[in-house]
């Protein structure tokens, strides 16, 4: 069978050139990926090979030129995660990734959604009062979570922002730990405390603190209360209960909204205690008002190989179903 070629003008080799990557760096992704030969002819990329793998990565092409030609920094990460999308026939999705800015850290760098879960994410909590955000580590459930809230009250749309997880990843209970509420907290939460220092810098940070605009506790103690005109973010909700997860969400008051982000598979409640936030998933998938958002491991913006070990878990947790379905049918 004849191989195709498909010719991708460019318009200038300044573009050309930020697609292409320092050293050819996002093209060997590109011909690595397909299987297909790249070779630049003045500003045109000519891709030759199997007809439907020169088609995808034409596609990757092109999509990376418009992100280049609207602003984007064009780098490996954003070149592999399109490559994922063509394969899927969806490599058009990545242009939903070239406007707008989450947030602005401290030290002025924008915060951009990554990929188009991420970007599902962010337009949810744009227009739902709630959202769930369930996704394996490294999607960056907890961090925009954070970046949300912080927006919210910057833009005074919230008066405070309330950080709350359950306190069962070490098997202790509070009260056995040494210090005040904060302190008997703070390892659980270090991951949020970590987001806030870097969009607000310490010293913002601690003035917020001293004021009460930011308030941190453990899940158990939002029982009895009624949460208005915050932002509220429920972290590590795997590992809440139906029950506490029923409480959690009833607090809700005017003016408000929830985040509430977890990862079902990473649940450290005690056998036989089903997730909560799972169960939240499928009570309120009906519910106007509530926006789930599910992330999977294309969404992982940690290192490529966080990606791989996401997919391995997954793949040995469907063989693991699959022989204890063959013993209960034996």
């Amino acid at each position: 069978m004849n191989g195709a070629i498909r010719k991708i003008h460019a318009g200038s080799a300044d573009k050309l050139q930020r697609v292409l990557g320092a050293f050819d760096e996002n093209l060997n992704v590109i011909m690595r990926e397909f299987g297909v030969s790249v070779r630049v002819d003045g500003v045109t990329a000519v891709v030759s090979g199997a007809e439907e793998k020169v088609v995808q990565a034409a596609s990757v092409i092109e999509n990376l030129m418009y992100l280049a030609e609207n602003g984007e920094t064009v780098d490996a990460g954003k070149t592999a995660y399109c490559v994922e999308l063509a394969k899927e026939g969806k490599a058009d999705d990545i242009r939903k990734l070239s406007s707008g800015v989450v947030a602005v850290t401290a030290r002025g760098k924008p915060v951009k959604c990554k990929t188009v879960g991420q970007k599902r994410y962010a337009d949810a909590v744009a227009s739902e009062q709630v959202v769930l955000c369930v996704g394996p580590a490294g999607t960056g459930k907890t961090y925009l979570a954070v970046c949300f809230a912080v927006q919210a009250l910057k833009r005074k749309q919230a008066d405070k922002i309330i950080l709350t997880r359950p306190a069962v990843e070490a098997g202790e209970k509070l009260g056995f730990l040494p210090g005040d509420l904060q302190t008997k907290v703070d390892p659980y939460l270090r991951p949020l405390y970590d987001a806030l220092q870097e969009m607000l810098g310490l010293e913002t940070y601690a003035k917020y603190m001293e004021r009460g605009s930011i308030e941190i506790a453990p899940l158990a103690y939002m029982r009895g209360r009624t949460l208005s005109n915050s932002f509220i973010i429920l972290d590590e909700a795997q590992n809440a209960t139906r029950e506490q997860m029923k409480m959690f969400l009833t607090r809700l008051g005017d003016g408000s909204k929830m985040v509430i982000t977890g990862d079902v598979t990473q649940t450290d409640l005690p056998d036989g205690k089903k997730s909560g936030l799972s169960d939240a998933v499928n009570v309120l998938k009906d519910v106007e008002g509530i926006g789930i958002i599910q992330l999977n491991d294309k969404d992982v913006v940690r290192n490529p190989l966080v990606m791989k070990i996401v997919r391995a878990y997954e793949a040995d947790d469907r063989r693991r179903k699959s022989l204890e379905q063959d013993k209960t049918d034996k």
